[in-house]
């Protein structure tokens, strides 16, 4: 089923749509198909490009864990860390329990200087580490 979302409503956007009010079919596939190429355009250094189709995805599929989490990802290797922080924020509001984005947290948190906060969501993806073990024992016995 086809969702038609308004992006002329999102001000981050707005300059990167014309016409600014239109609406555009958005399928879960199609959020895939912009988390990839976005991806793709950050691997080729098209950091630019790779933003702006993420903010696309989220703007479009705002429960999409993983626009989210690529947009959290992305903004932290660029050293954007507010960006990065508010990015994975949405992204653990939706899978609280992923490891992960409590990794991505640890790690954001690191550098901006809460060591507290580091560890807090370090040891959140540590427990998620032990659960996956327990639910799975055979899988943890080969290690990586």
């Amino acid at each position: 089923m086809r969702k038609y979302v308004s992006l002329g409503q999102v001000p981050s956007l707005n300059s990167q749509l014309s016409p600014l009010n239109y609406s555009v079919p958005v399928t879960a596939d199609e959020i895939q198909r912009l988390i990839e190429d976005a991806t793709f355009d950050y691997t080729m250094g098209d950091n630019a490009a790779a933003l702006a189709k993420l903010g696309r995805a989220t703007a479009a599929a705002p429960a999409s864990f993983e626009a989210w989490h690529a947009l959290a990802e992305v903004n932290f290797s660029l050293r954007h860390f507010d960006d990065a922080l508010a990015a994975a924020e949405q992204a653990h509001a939706l899978a609280s329990g992923d490891l992960f984005i409590n990794t991505t947290l640890s790690r954001i948190w690191m550098e901006k200087g809460d060591k507290a906060k580091a560890e807090h969501f370090g040891a959140q993806a540590k427990i998620q580490t032990w659960k996956d073990q327990l639910k799975n024992p055979d899988a943890a016995k080969g290690g990586l």
